[in-house]
């Protein structure tokens, strides 16, 4: 089983949510063995791995003011660098940049012209870097066709910080925007979110509570501070996602159109393994993108161990076929 060998190397918050001991059990029973990575320990006896899969998110961040998550990182990186024909799900490049809210939000941005056919967009937004930004924010904003109500979301995009958002309804309540974040327009959406879980070529839509509708344009409503992850989990009750009124079920996204949405991520992103937040605007049905995310949750994906499993076994055959090979890629 050497050349069937998957290094896991994820945070125990990830490792228990997606119950990887089950999950390696499963993948022992399918002829794949798979190993726990420790960072703390040297990698060269632990390997080889065929494919590591991995969520190093924590690590990323911490190593840009902490000198021990710095040298686990650099440990891991010069590991990868050393086995080219190890791959990497996803590469640490492409999962870095989904860090960064300015990064994620200008790619999402470009979807609007190479998705255009499918009627698929993403809210304007303004990156705000620093508090001296501020004073120039309100002509920015409307320079740049935002509209109130505005959500603010943190520049990073992981950690219990990044669930932190608010919404803001007027210019005078701009005040209230803690830089570096990113300020997008609010789409009113109905209270509904589709997550979108990618595994590799399939994805699956699991349908969410979400915010609720709001008056478009300024009005002199206080900032309304809450946290995404309390909002949209699937058990979720809260004031924020209560429709004011009767409303019409708006359709679900376009089975067609997601799969035109993910198909051109996967190029863009160069990832197999990610989660995209759509919603539909109530006004116009148009698919809309507020959110990627690294290496989610899954929860609610159906056979979503054997989807994994099915993924990475396509990978593994892929790089039997292929021989050596150069770099990392994580497709």
């Amino acid at each position: 089983m050497s050349g069937r060998r998957v290094g896991f190397c994820l945070s125990d918050k990830k490792r228990r949510r997606m119950n990887l001991d089950a999950f390696a059990h499963f993948c022992a029973v399918h002829g794949v063995e798979v190993v726990e990575i420790d960072l703390t320990q040297p990698l060269i006896p632990q390997g080889p791995f065929s494919v590591i899969v991995h969520k190093l998110s924590d690590l990323i961040v911490e190593a840009e003011h902490d000198s021990q998550s710095q040298q686990l990182l650099a440990n891991f990186q010069s590991y990868v660098s050393t086995h080219p024909d190890t791959i990497l799900l996803d590469p640490l490049p492409a999962m870095s940049q989904l860090l960064d809210r300015f990064a994620s939000y200008r790619i999402m941005s470009k979807l609007h012209n190479s998705l255009r056919d499918w009627r698929i967009c993403s809210p304007p937004y303004l990156e705000v870097q620093t508090d001296s930004d501020l004073i120039s924010i309100n002509q920015t904003v409307t320079a740049q066709d935002l509209s109130f109500p505005l959500i603010c979301k943190t520049r990073v995009a992981h950690g219990s910080v990044s669930h932190e958002m608010s919404l803001i309804f007027s210019a005078s309540s701009l005040v209230d925007v803690r830089p570096p974040c990113v300020l997008q327009s609010f789409v009113n959406h109905g209270a509904v979110l589709h997550k979108v879980f990618v595994i590799g070529d399939k994805h699956f839509c699991v349908e969410r509570p979400s915010l609720k509708n709001f008056p478009s344009g300024p009005c002199d409503r206080k900032t309304i501070f809450f946290n995404s992850h309390h909002v949209s989990k699937p058990e979720s009750s809260s004031d924020l996602t209560a429709l004011d009124e009767q409303m019409p079920c708006l359709p679900p996204p376009s089975s067609q159109a997601v799969a035109a949405l993910v198909r051109e991520l996967r190029v863009q992103l160069g990832m197999a393994l990610f989660g995209v937040d759509v919603i539909i605007n109530i006004h116009t049905h148009t698919l809309t993108v507020i959110d990627i995310n690294i290496f989610p949750g899954y929860e609610g994906v159906p056979q979503f161990f054997s989807s994994l499993l099915g993924h990475i076994k396509s990978v593994l055959d892929t790089q039997m076929s292929a021989g050596p090979r150069g770099p990392c890629a994580g497709l």
